[in-house]
């Protein structure tokens, strides 16, 4: 059995020698022009910087270029690709066809990652997707525990699952903040509007907030919980699922750094001895409550039930 890696989303070039210290295997980055709701920008310098010192240190980087294109960026691919392959990185993660297609042409030795989020439900498309090239598929947040077991049995590509942070429930072309979204008929209020950062769309009848995220892509809004799956990983460890990833999309670096030590932890206690991290993932869950925002609750998502947010 082989562990699985640990992939973590940086924010910044300065996040990567400390998340390799705190034992992150790999890392997804880029620039929102190509890549969906990245925890942080990395244009084509940082890109090339954080690929350098990650290889350093013996570890891998993935670019993203799974953004919904349209026509007016197809033509750019080939170039962007090229560039890719230039910096040595491992992979590229996609979810249009159209970056598969020109990485065949351009970048034919480039390893491919199928991920889009929220089709990826069971291992027939995701060998789909593998016999066209694909590499990895990402499994979509939406699906429960035993349908990943399943689909890791009958997988032919490596099986990557989210396991901490966020996740996205409504994404729009558009910039919609204002009173562009209603909830039974009743419109809710969009918090911090006229900024940049730190928007909420506020659910009083619930009390949730669910967090605004805009970039080139759009508009997205996000879970009002974070996923955290810390004490419950011993299904997919013996499964040989082959990467879990901690998204970092709206946390700190710090927080990022602290979560990623935690599962380091987990993962190398359970593969010294199941036994240690059966008695110690209580605490391990703990340590990550201990640090978790006032206004960000921790659940397991879809894992074992169908969460209604």
């Amino acid at each position: 059995m082989t562990k699985p890696e640990l992939l973590v989303t940086p924010i910044s070039v300065d996040d990567i020698v400390p998340l390799v210290e705190a034992g992150a295997d790999a890392f997804v980055i880029g620039e929102q022009r190509y890549g969906l709701r990245l925890a942080g920008e990395f244009n084509r310098e940082d890109v090339a910087k954080a690929i350098a010192l990650a290889h350093a240190n013996g570890k891998k980087v993935y670019v993203a270029m799974n953004a919904i294109f349209h026509n007016e960026k197809v033509e750019e691919l080939a170039e962007y690709l090229r560039f890719v392959s230039s910096v040595n990185a491992d992979a590229v993660i996609f979810g249009d066809p159209a970056v598969l297609m020109t990485a065949r042409e351009v970048a034919p030795e480039m390893k491919l990652h199928w991920s889009t989020e929220t089709t990826g439900t069971n291992w027939y498309t995701c060998n789909y997707w593998g016999r066209k090239g694909a590499k990895r598929a990402v499994l979509a947040r939406e699906i429960n525990m035993d349908a990943i077991i399943e689909t890791k049995e009958q997988a032919e590509v490596e099986i990557e699952v989210q396991v901490h942070g966020m996740s996205c429930m409504f994404q729009s072309k558009r910039s919609l903040l204002g009173n562009y979204f209603e909830y039974q008929g009743k419109v809710m209020e969009v918090e911090n509007h006229k900024q940049q950062k730190d928007m909420f769309l506020h659910d009083k009848e619930r009390g949730n907030k669910y967090p605004i995220f805009e970039d080139d892509n759009g508009t997205h809004i996000m879970s009002p919980n974070d996923i955290c799956i810390i004490d419950e990983l011993q299904d997919m460890l013996e499964a040989g699922v082959d990467s879990f990833k901690i998204d970092g999309i709206l946390k700190s670096p710090g927080y990022i750094l602290a979560v990623t030590k935690i599962y380091r932890e987990a993962i190398d206690l359970y593969f010294e001895n199941p036994d240690l991290y059966e008695d110690k993932k209580d605490e391990l869950l703990e340590k990550i409550e201990e640090i978790q925002p006032a206004n960000r609750p921790l659940d397991t998502g879809f894992f074992f039930k169908e969460t209604v947010y």
